[in-house]
């Protein structure tokens, strides 16, 4: 017990010993620290650029990491993002003997001590015109000045949408001095593309890459060049959102269009329901035309609004038209000899259009089939069993026309009463006679409309497939292109 006491005591000493040692090595780390920095900045101007001979070149090397995408703005043509901005360069001015300083090689010192590149973002698309963020710069002992910031830029990039929502975009980030030219800062790539390991995954918008290249340009102000690196970001819009929100549900619209077709022509809905789908796309339409740019390319989800629009401004007015002929009465013209062969004939079959209020299990049919079953011999003896009682009262008299021929002269009372009897049917039979044709004009003025009926309903069946048709189509098409 006493010697693990005494071992405890032992460890608690060194441990204190170590700590007291540590702490008087990083006093004299500080003490160092303050000669030098005074030492260092005791002459030191950072305003001229840092090189012994003026004529020597500057080499400034350059490395861009993408942290976040803040926002694309399509409309406006503005990408924000969230960058960290490495420059790495060597002052001639600021170098020591570390072993004279204790051994420390590094110091971090404010960055508006030291010289600074002034190296800007050529397509920058904001108003604030903010010095850069003024943190700490890591001065090693051989003149290398490190130099970190983050920054949150607003660069300009042309937006091409011609396959939105399926698009990809390619954004530039051009980096370079505003002030001095290749012969006095020369920029260098530190990697061949974007530092992208740091990046937090958008919602909208997958990277696919970030090359930089490195640009020599001589403008027309100087005869000097001026090198810059420009890092292009390819963008890949994730399209899930607005296939759900935009392509899928103006495709389900579309697809109620044709059957307004199979719509009744006595329900009064079949306009309505053509304006309401018009509407509805137009709606959509607004919502795209909010997002996108005002440019001559018309996003891909736009052109199929547009064809939609129009199929869907088509079927309404043909949907008029055939309203038109469904509601033609006995006034109108019989339907013509090439519309009964074509329409009535061939493609009421090919699209099972029976006549107006009947089907394949109507009672007409059933009447027609029992009549085919009894053969035509029973047809014709209920037609005989029809006309029987009045051409039996016809021949009785005629019989007695006959009878009152011979027996003329000798019963006067009985001929009058049979003459009598004979006129009787006879306005009977005229009576019934102008009753049947007035019955057989109604049915043919009836059989006229009920012909342009089924014409219009014929041709609502024909449009409805071919518009069914045009939607599907139109829908494979645009999903299609943008594969």
């Amino acid at each position: 017990m006493k010697r693990k006491s005494l071992s405890f005591f032992y460890v608690s000493l060194g441990l204190l010993f170590t700590a007291v040692i540590l702490k008087a090595v990083e006093s004299a780390k500080g003490k160092y620290a303050h000669m030098l920095f005074n030492e260092l900045f005791e002459d030191y101007s950072n305003a001229l650029r840092p090189v012994e001979d003026t004529d020597k070149v500057l080499n400034v090397t350059l490395q861009i990491t993408l942290s976040q995408i803040k926002d694309m703005d399509e409309r406006n043509q503005i990408l924000s993002a969230y960058l960290w901005i490495r420059q790495s360069w060597y002052d001639a001015y600021l170098k020591w003997d570390k072993d004279k300083y204790d051994g420390l090689d590094s110091i971090r010192i404010p960055s508006n001590l030291v010289w600074r590149p002034d190296i800007v973002l050529y397509n920058k698309a904001d108003d604030d015109f903010s010095e850069p963020v003024n943190t700490n710069v890591v001065l090693r002992y051989d003149g290398k000045i490190t130099w970190d910031a983050p920054a949150i830029t607003k660069s300009s990039c042309v937006v091409d949408v011609s396959y939105f929502p399926f698009d990809s975009q390619q954004c530039n980030l051009t980096f370079g001095s505003w002030t001095y030219n290749g012969n006095q800062v020369d920029i260098i790539n530190s990697l061949d593309s974007g530092d992208l390991s740091d990046f937090v995954e958008d919602v909208e918008w997958e990277i696919h890459g970030m090359p930089a290249v490195k640009n020599v340009i001589t403008y027309g102000c100087c005869s000097e060049p001026y090198p810059d690196v420009t890092f292009t970001l390819i963008l890949k819009r994730k399209s899930s959102f607005y296939i759900f929100n935009l392509l899928l549900p103006c495709i389900l619209i579309s697809f109620l269009a044709p059957l307004g077709f199979y719509l009744p022509a006595d329900s009064g809905e079949k306009v309505s329901l053509g304006v309401t789908v018009l509407l509805a796309l137009t709606v959509f339409q607004l919502m795209v035309a909010e997002i996108m740019p005002p440019s001559e390319n018309v996003p891909l989800i736009g052109k199929y609004y547009i064809a939609t629009m129009t199929m869907i401004t088509a079927s309404t007015a043909l949907t008029i038209i055939i309203m038109n002929l469904h509601h033609c009465g006995s006034e109108a013209k019989p339907v013509p000899q090439w519309a009964r062969v074509v329409i009535l004939d061939y493609m009421s079959k090919i699209f099972f259009v029976y006549d107006v209020g009947e089907n394949c299990t109507s009672p007409k049919r059933e009447k027609e089939e029992e009549c085919r079953f009894e053969g035509d011999d029973g047809c014709q003896r209920r037609q005989k069993e029809i006309r029987s009682p009045l051409s039996n009262r016809n021949d009785d008299c005629n019989l007695r026309e006959k009878l009152n021929g011979n027996l003329r002269g000798v019963h006067s009372v009985n001929v009058r009463e049979t003459v009598n009897c004979c006129s009787c049917y006879k306005m009977l039979i005229k009576n019934i006679e102008y009753i049947a044709n007035c019955i057989r004009d109604h049915k043919a003025n009836r059989a006229k409309g009920i012909e342009w009926k089924k014409v219009a309903k014929v041709m609502d069946r024909f449009f409805m497939w071919i518009f069914f048709v045009m939607v599907f189509f139109m829908s494979v098409l645009i999903i299609g292109k943008a594969a």
